[in-house]
């Protein structure tokens, strides 16, 4: 199966007809039932002393099965799925680099009871997190994609609403009057993505998107991303799986993601690489470390910008307070299912060195930020600012 790498940079999306191989659509049905079954299980199990019986099956808008938790030898076909043609090896053509892995597994359900408001309109990335709109974007057009992510229903699905072309662009002045009055309202040039049982929607997740209409009616739409650990540019810092999931796999899918686990490790030492030249103020091992994780040659900014997002959770992290605050304060300052990769990175340092790594970020932190609010900006890079001078500000 073919697809047009341009589409993607220039729409944000693209369709893929028949992405599950229609004589496989009734076969992944009954998979997936299956782990559905042994989710909701977890959630009754799990579930809090003043919730329903079902727990998050009964409480959630749209309930998501972590499939790849669930799944086992006898459910192999959602996995096998993940690494088909029709989705690594679409992705593959669209990131354009090796190797392409998974990123995260999850079923999307409808809710036991209705809820029409959906999620309301969002980017899955933000300036706390990630790197500004226009460096994702110019990065991505110089390099090309570095993560994709996908909607796969298995049975006709018209939740999905986007704003095509959003990807490459801030909100217009329109737009975020509309959100602030009603974040669930269609937006001006909002269209939605109508995908048939087994039809597929891949994306660049920081297009403008919502779900609406969350509705009972039957939902089992598989939702999965791919990275690439080889990029031109480091795009994503995560990955929503440990090797621990594939103990119950066949030794043929084990592989793939033993590949890709060693790929992470050499991701991060890279990653270890670049902050140990800081540390040093060595300004030819830091170019060095970032040429490994940024094999481009343009957009370097970006690459910087994501390891100082980095720099900065591992610092919050190894703070003497952090253990004792209260989870939901915790998970405002660091993303939950990112923890494992934080710890793999912040165990190489000690807290004095980790202390000196986010110091040295201190310049780029402050030009990231809007003066007049200190917050970080969504959209703009810091302006007539480079490598050169973010290396010039710790050397």
């Amino acid at each position: 199966m073919q697809v047009d790498p341009r589409q993607l940079l220039d729409d944000g999306y693209i369709i893929v007809k028949d992405c599950v191989p229609p004589d496989r659509l009734g076969e992944l049905r009954d998979t997936f039932e299956t782990l559905v079954d042994r989710q909701r299980e977890v959630w009754a199990r799990d579930r809090g002393p003043d919730d329903p019986p079902g727990g998050v099956w009964d409480t959630h808008k749209q309930p998501r099965v972590p499939f790849g938790r669930v799944a086992d030898r006898g459910t192999a076909g959602a996995i096998e799925f993940c690494l088909h043609e029709n989705t690594l090896g679409v992705s593959s053509q669209l990131i354009a680099a090796r190797p392409v892995g998974l990123h995260q597994m999850e079923l999307m359900c409808n809710p036991v009871k209705d809820h029409p408001e959906g999620t309301g309109w969002h980017r899955d990335s933000s300036p706390e997190f990630d790197v500004p709109l226009q460096g994702l974007h110019e990065a991505m057009v110089a390099n090309g994609p570095g993560y994709v992510q996908w909607n796969i229903p298995l049975y006709d699905d018209d939740v999905l609403w986007i704003i095509p072309g959003s990807h490459r662009r801030p909100n217009t002045e329109e737009e975020d009057v509309e959100v602030r009055k009603d974040r669930f309202k269609e937006l001006p040039g909002s269209i939605a993505v109508e995908l048939k049982a087994g039809d597929g929607a891949v994306y660049v997740n920081h297009l403008l998107h919502t779900g609406s209409n969350y509705m009972t009616n039957i939902r089992r739409t598989i939702h999965i991303g791919y990275q690439s650990f080889g990029a031109p540019y480091l795009r994503y810092f995560h990955y929503w799986w440990d090797m621990g999931l594939t103990t119950n796999f066949p030794p043929a899918l084990r592989e793939p993601f033993e590949d890709w686990n060693a790929a992470i490790g050499r991701q991060h030492d890279s990653i270890e690489a670049a902050f140990r030249a800081m540390l040093r103020r060595d300004a030819a091992g830091f170019g060095d470390a970032l040429g490994g994780l940024h094999t481009g040659s343009q957009g370097r900014l970006a690459c910087v910008v994501l390891l100082s997002k980095i720099a900065k959770k591992i610092h919050v992290m190894t703070r003497t307070e952090f253990t004792s605050l209260p989870a939901s304060e915790r998970e405002q300052m660091i993303r939950p299912r990112q923890h494992h990769l934080w710890d793999a990175v912040a165990h190489r340092f000690t807290p004095e060195e980790i202390d000196q790594v986010w110091s040295r970020f201190g310049e780029l932190d402050a030009q990231l930020q809007d003066e007049a609010t200190g917050s970080y900006r969504p959209f703009e890079m810091p302006p007539a600012y480079d490598v050169k001078d973010f290396v010039a500000s710790w050397a």
